[in-house]
């Protein structure tokens, strides 16, 4: 491997992290609106607070940026090593240090992350677009069906393993999605107290 690709080898998942906390919610809404963000409806960095508290126009842009987070450092890790068994794991490892700078973002801390969802769905989205908008179809029908974003959410990230294992037939890639998935259910813990309470609001 030539020195400027090993260079970008190692230097990859790191960035990946750094890009991964960059927390646009918290952004975009102190740029354009007076709201707390981490102070207001459900205290979430994520696109759906953001939607709810800041407007649906901040909303999309916070999604949107999430997103590309994931999207971005995946991308360039798959143009970089390519695909196969050992590529793979170095596709897994990229993925989840970009979704694991939502979670705990370096910029705040290690706190106050978002729940993961949109930068797992732009992970995936640069190696497999077929299992996320599969995903997302799941999401769409479980929002219509309850109402509610987090048992999207929730159902999309539980069938995310599922879809890459038959988008790719990668072990790898499975894995990291169900370990992602795994993390998003984690971090939805108190979503699940609500569903079970009755309390989760709907949309």
């Amino acid at each position: 491997m030539e020195i400027s690709k090993f260079f970008q080898f190692i230097i990859l998942p790191p960035a990946a992290y750094a890009l991964g906390s960059i927390p646009w919610g918290l952004v975009l809404t102190r740029m354009f609106t007076s709201v707390d963000l981490r102070k207001t409806g459900s205290g979430n960095i994520g696109a759906t607070n953001v939607r709810r508290t800041a407007g649906t126009l901040l909303g999309v842009c916070t999604l949107i940026g999430d997103v590309l987070k994931g999207a971005a450092p995946v991308w360039w890790a798959v143009h970089l090593v390519g695909r196969g068994t050992a590529a793979d794991v170095y596709l897994a490892l990229t993925a989840l240090c970009a979704f694991l700078g939502h979670l705990y973002p370096v910029y705040m801390r290690f706190r106050d992350g978002g729940k993961g969802v949109a930068t797992a769905a732009g992970c995936f989205l640069a190696i497999s677009p077929m299992a996320v908008v599969t995903a997302l179809l799941v999401f769409i029908l479980f929002v219509c069906i309850t109402g509610r974003v987090s048992v999207g959410s929730l159902a999309a990230t539980a069938f995310l393993p599922l879809g890459v294992w038959k988008a790719v037939g990668s072990a790898p890639l499975a894995v990291c999605a169900g370990v992602i998935g795994g993390w998003v259910w984690w971090r939805h813990r108190e979503n699940l107290r609500r569903l079970a309470a009755g309390a989760e609001p709907k949309i």
